[in-house]
């Protein structure tokens, strides 16, 4: 699994004119799916998520995770993370796992992070959304589980 976080003041799912998911103060977690991604995966990756020490303690230093500051997360389903643009000028998603592997498991990845204590929104999985981020700091990071803990 691969995710693009981002610290925000805000975020929003819209889909046909309508919020299907908000936050306030957390995190935005754009989330691809591959082929050889299980539960054990969606957990890994819920688990750095949730303890990446990404927010400012009162000195300024990135010492606090999500938990520690009750932070929400709003995860989107984004396959094109699975994007192959190495050739031609259109890429390709052959990576990216099928609707009906990679749904299931990114609701398991929401899950995980919902019994870790987090409040977690979605995004419509193969919906066409207008995704609202308000990025603060701005703070973005990438993560893929297949380099994680290498």
């Amino acid at each position: 699994m691969r995710a693009c976080i981002q610290r925000v003041r805000r975020g929003a799912v819209t889909v046909d004119n309508e919020i299907v998911g908000e936050i306030e103060r957390g995190l935005v977690a754009l989330v691809g799916v591959t082929h050889s991604d299980t539960a054990a995966t969606a957990y890994t990756l819920a688990h750095k998520i949730a303890n990446l020490r990404i927010f400012e303690d009162d000195a300024g230093k990135f010492n606090l995770s999500a938990l520690d500051v009750n932070a929400q997360v709003l995860v989107v389903s984004q396959f094109t993370l699975y994007a192959d643009a190495r050739r031609g000028r259109r890429p390709d998603f052959l990576a990216a796992a099928r609707p009906e592997v990679a749904a299931p498991l990114v609701e398991t990845f929401a899950e995980y992070l919902q019994a870790a204590g987090l409040r977690v929104a979605r995004g419509q999985f193969q919906a066409k959304m207008l995704v609202e981020i308000w990025n603060d700091g701005p703070v973005t990071l990438w993560l893929d589980t297949a380099e994680l803990g290498r």
